[in-house]
């Protein structure tokens, strides 16, 4: 019995604590409660202007639907547009499906997104550049990505992209990594084993199925910590890789919004404006530093 109510409390901490968002905004604190919605929850602003659907994915330690607070980039998110009187409804989905939604216009908004180059093609609209079909906000804080080998295997990256010619990438299909790196892909200058997520792409390369994966390297590591494995398939799966070479880049962050929303520009103004308060009062270090407070390691 004890066991039972330990348990129902704490999936009840963990529901509650999902399902709030707090932040700082015009020197007021503001909490916003998330209710179930369709497949997602919904943040409800005072007076909304409108509801922006958002859609996005488990990307931890950014964001995750499995995460103990959801991340803090999903807490921020919420507050960047809260604060600007929108109401926000926030789903989980496959990336590649998101990326397809916005750029079809099914949903508004796809966070968080690299920088999308004016030569990257739609994988959804035919003969569409995604830049035509998504607007781009302001960046902010992101991550290195990084190329991850087998431990005891030659290193391949020697700091310039041609050295991967012949060689077998791993990557997640529909993620943007680096302009020079998705140009090269697109170009079939080395051969590409698509993931489905991080996880998967960590256990493509346990498998010995490609020379090398890319992407940020604390997600990569996220995905096997905090996935369904048991605890000896993930320390072999963490013990198996290491960092190949350098960091090939640094990639901010940024929200995409779809041109089919209604008012876009005026959204992704909107959007701009919270970026620029939030990073100049210091309110999105406080969210990095403090969404994770109170969460098990």
């Amino acid at each position: 019995m004890r066991i039972v109510v330990f348990l129902l409390s704490f999936i009840s901490c963990f529901s509650f604590a999902s399902q709030s968002v707090t932040f700082i905004h015009k020197n007021s604190l503001k909490t916003v409660e998330g209710q179930r919605y369709k497949s997602g929850l919904l943040y409800s602003a005072p007076n909304s202007k409108r509801t922006l659907h958002i859609v996005t994915l488990d990307w931890p330690p950014y964001i995750s639907n499995d995460l103990c607070n959801k991340g803090w980039v999903y807490h921020f998110a919420v507050a960047v547009l809260n604060s600007q009187g929108y109401s926000v409804y926030l789903e989980f989905l496959p990336w590649a499906r998101a990326v397809r939604n916005v750029e079809l216009g099914k949903a508004y908004i796809l966070m968080p997104e690299y920088f999308i180059e004016d030569t990257a093609p739609s994988d959804y609209v035919k003969n569409k550049m995604r830049r035509e079909l998504l607007g781009i906000s302001n960046s902010f804080q992101g991550g290195n990505i990084v190329f991850l080998k087998r431990k005891n295997a030659p290193g391949i990256f020697i700091g310039n992209l041609n050295s991967l010619k012949g060689s077998t990438i791993g990557v997640v299909r529909g993620y943007q990594n680096t302009p020079e790196f998705d140009a090269m892909m697109d170009n079939e200058e080395f051969k590409v084993i698509s993931a489905v997520n991080d996880l998967q792409l960590m256990q493509l390369l346990f498998a010995k199925r490609v020379d090398l994966i890319i992407g940020d390297p604390s997600v990569l590591t996220h995905s096997v910590t905090f996935s369904e494995l048991n605890q000896n398939e993930k320390i072999k799966l963490l013990n198996v890789v290491e960092q190949d070479g350098k960091p090939l880049h640094y990639n901010s962050l940024y929200f995409a919004i779809s041109k089919l929303t209604p008012n876009w520009l005026g959204v992704l103004d909107d959007i701009n404006q919270a970026l620029y308060i939030f990073s100049n009062s210091g309110e999105t270090e406080r969210l990095i530093n403090t969404v994770s407070e109170g969460c098990a390691v």
